[in-house]
C-alpha cells in the first residue's frame, strides 16, 4: 500500500507545532514553537496568553513545513489536528485551523485525542512495537496505566484521582523557585541534592487502590520548604524519588492485570525524565519484558504524534465530520469506572 501522507497540527497547551509524516514513518518536516517566555512571569501556563499565541503562530509553522518538505496541501492525504483534551482556547484554534485547511484542500478530516497521540507516538519510532502494550501515560495533565489494545482500544487500569504527576512536578518549581518549565527544572535540582534527605509520603504506595494521588506528596513539599530545613536541592531530589517510587508501584500493580502485555511503554512529557525511564526500565527487564520510550523530543507535545496518530487512524478508515466539537476533556476508555477525588483526569 502507498504510503499515506498526514498534517498534523497540535495546540493543546503551550507548544505549538505543525508536521508532515507519513503512514510508514517518515517525519518529513516538524516545526515547533514553545512559549515558555509568555508564561514563565506567571509560573505556569495562563490559557489565554497560550491561545491569542496559537492564532498568531500557527499558520507560519503550516506554511513551515510544507516549504521544508517542498511540498502543498494538494500533496497530503488527510489533516490530523488535536480536539482535546486540553486548554479548551487552544484545543479550538488548532482544530478549526484544521478545519479549514481539510475543507478548503478537500482532505478527511482526522480528530485526535492528545492522548491517543501520546499513546500511539513511541510506534512512530519504533516499527516493532505490537499490539497490546501496557502503557504508563504520564505528563502535566494526566498520569495513567492504559493497556493499549490497538487504535482507537484502549483499557484504562488506572489514573490520578487528584494532580497529574507533571502537575506535581511543575508546582514543585514554583514553590522552590525553579523557575519554568517546571518539569526539567526539578530535575536539574534534583541531581545535585540527596534523595533521602527529606521524608516525603509515597501517596498509596501499596495500596489495593489501583490509583495515583500526587496532590499530599505536593503539600508535604510546601511543608518541607516552609520550614526552611532543607535546601531546594535536597527537597527536588526527595520529591523526585516520591513520584517514581509512586510511579512503579502503580505500574507494577497493572502489570498484574496485563498479562498479555507485550511491552512496557512509557509516553507524555515525564517520559523524558531520566529517573523515571530508569526505573521503568529496571521494572520491564524483572518482568521479562521489553522498555519502549519514545526519543525526547516526541514526549513533550509535538504535532508528529498527532500527524502518526492521525495516520494511524486515517489507515484504519477513521475520520470525522467538520463538525466534529472541541473537548476539554476527553477519555480514552470512556467505559472505564468513575473514582473518587474531585480532580480526576478522565
Amino acid at each position: 500500500m502507498t504510503a499515506k501522507l498526514i498534517l498534523g497540527l497540535e495546540s493543546s497547551c503551550d507548544e505549538t507545532a505543525a508536521a508532515l509524516v507519513t503512514s510508514d514513518r517518515r517525519v518529513l518536516a516538524h516545526r515547533v514553537l514553545g512559549q515558555e517566555a509568555a508564561h514563565r512571569p506567571f509560573g505556569g501556563v495562563v490559557p489565554e496568553i497560550a491561545a491569542r499565541a496559537h492564532v498568531e503562530a500557527l499558520i507560519p509553522l503550516v506554511e513551515g513545513v510544507f516549504a521544508d518538505a517542498g511540498l502543498t496541501l494538494a500533496d497530503v492525504d488527510a489533516v490530523a489536528a488535536t480536539a482535546g483534551p486540553g486548554l479548551i482556547g487552544g484545543v479550538m484554534v488548532g482544530l478549526v485551523t484544521g478545519k479549514a485547511l481539510a475543507h478548503a484542500g478537500g482532505k478527511p478530516l482526522v480528530a485526535v485525542n492528545h492522548l491517543e497521540g501520546h499513546a500511539l507516538s513511541p510506534r512512530l519510532s519504533d516499527p516493532d512495537l505490537d499490539f497490546p502494550y501496557l502503557l504508563l501515560l504520564v505528563s502535566g495533565g494526566h498520569c495513567q496505566v492504559l493497556l493499549v489494545e490497538g487504535v482507537g482500544r484502549y483499557r484504562r487500569l488506572a489514573t490520578t484521582i487528584d494532580d497529574a504527576a507533571g502537575e506535581a512536578f511543575d508546582k514543585t518549581a514554583k514553590i522552590l523557585g525553579l523557575g519554568f518549565p517546571g518539569g526539567p527544572a526539578v530535575e536539574r535540582a534534583a541531581a545535585l541534592g540527596n534523595p533521602k534527605a527529606v521524608p516525603l509520603p509515597r501517596p498509596l504506595k501499596g495500596s489495593a487502590e489501583p490509583h495515583f494521588s500526587f496532590a499530599g506528596l505536593k503539600s508535604a513539599v510546601v511543608r518541607a520548604h516552609d520550614s526552611g530545613r532543607y535546601s531546594p536541592e535536597d527537597i527536588a531530589a526527595s520529591f523526585q524519588a516520591a513520584v517514581v517510587e509512586c510511579l512503579i508501584d502503580r505500574t507494577t500493580r497493572a502489570l498484574h492485570r496485563a498479562e498479555d502485555a507485550t511491552a512496557l511503554v512509557v509516553a507524555g512529557g515525564v517520559a523524558a525524565n531520566q529517573a523515571v525511564r530508569a526505573s521503568l526500565q529496571d521494572l520491564a527487564s524483572a518482568n521479562a519484558l521489553r522498555f519502549v520510550a519514545p526519543p525526547l523530543w516526541l514526549c513533550t507535545d509535538n504535532a508528529a504524534m498527532i500527524g502518526w496518530a492521525g495516520a494511524e487512524r486515517f489507515v484504519a478508515g477513521l475520520t470525522d465530520p467538520l463538525d466534529m466539537p472541541a473537548r476539554p476533556r476527553w477519555p480514552l476508555d470512556p467505559s472505564a469506572e468513575t473514582v473518587r477525588g474531585a480532580g480526576v483526569k478522565a
